[in-house]
């Protein structure tokens, strides 16, 4: 890598290996989760994800590069330890809080990783792909946030009862 452009076209290339690796992934998680509004929250979080992967996938088609060289070991170790979780020997409300616990970690590598995207986007002039990954960014946030009013306001508690 050379300059920014490079670092910022490795960025892409390695969040389109991360969002490929979730896509495959959650799925799995879903059918290990118990709760009814966990479920939903996975299910509405595998459709984003899959517009996500699209969408950097036409972003590496603007830049001219071939993203499906890279693999983000990252969240290949994220995806490790959610499959890990989903796999336990557990109650079903333990294992659920396990779960949120995974998928947020998921969650704050996605942020970190959109947030750098978008910086440096903005920085080389990408004004549009800035916008998507400024879109995304505040998706992920989102999706985070739920998770965690979910685990706040219901999981934890039942699991806590445990």
């Amino acid at each position: 890598m050379k300059n920014l452009q490079d670092l910022f076209e490795h960025q892409i290339k390695d969040i389109y290996s991360a969002e490929k690796q979730l896509v495959d992934v959650l799925p799995m998680v879903n059918k290990a989760a118990n709760s009814t509004k966990l479920k939903k929250e996975i299910v509405s979080h595998m459709k984003q994800t899959e517009k996500h992967f699209n969408t950097i996938q036409k972003i590496g088609d603007k830049l001219d590069i071939n993203p499906t060289n890279t693999k983000c070991d990252a969240m290949a170790g994220l995806i490790k330890e959610c499959k890990g979780m989903s796999k336990k020997k557990a109650d079903a409300d333990v294992k659920d809080a396990g779960l949120i616990a995974s998928l947020q970690r998921i969650e704050h590598y996605e942020i970190s990783a959109y947030g750098t995207a978008r910086q440096y986007a903005e920085a080389l002039g990408h004004k549009r792909i800035t916008k998507s990954l400024r879109r995304i960014l505040e998706q992920e946030q989102k999706a985070d946030t739920k998770l965690n009013k979910l685990a706040i306001n219901s999981i934890n508690k039942k699991a806590l009862q445990k």
